[in-house]
């Protein structure tokens, strides 16, 4: 099987902080994977599918404004329908307040914020590919 992969990448802001110390809330994590399993599904199958389950969720870092996340999956397992995809969401850029509002550190080694791993569904009739 040809690995099918997906990575996006963009800033947290703001309004993506909801929580004390602009601190972004973990389901924005969760969020990002849904928009990655997408487009694996649509590298897939010709279609955007349904995601059916998380099998596991572990979040292991803070992320916060101004943090720029990188968001990737990969299908690990294909059934008839169903494709197993996990995911990992880096930290790539930290912002830097402590230094001033605008100062933000390009981070050489990536800090894995969170990590997944789930089912999604591409109905036969759907199935373009």
């Amino acid at each position: 099987m040809e690995k099918i992969t997906s990575t996006i990448r963009l800033r947290m802001s703001a309004k993506d902080a909801h929580y004390g110390g602009e601190l972004v809330d973990g389901a924005h994590m969760v969020h990002l994977f849904g928009d990655v399993a997408t487009e694996l599904l649509i590298k897939c199958d010709g279609d955007e599918g349904l995601f059916c389950a998380y099998d596991n969720v572990e979040f292991l870092a803070p992320t916060y404004a101004g943090d720029y996340i990188e968001a990737y999956g990969e299908i690990d397992k294909i059934g008839n329908t169903s494709r197993h995809m996990v995911f990992e969401a880096r930290k790539v850029i930290v912002s830097r307040k402590d230094i001033s509002d605008s100062a933000a550190d390009f981070l050489e080694e990536p800090i894995v914020v969170c990590r997944a791993s789930g089912t999604c569904v591409t109905p036969k009739e759907c199935k373009r590919k």
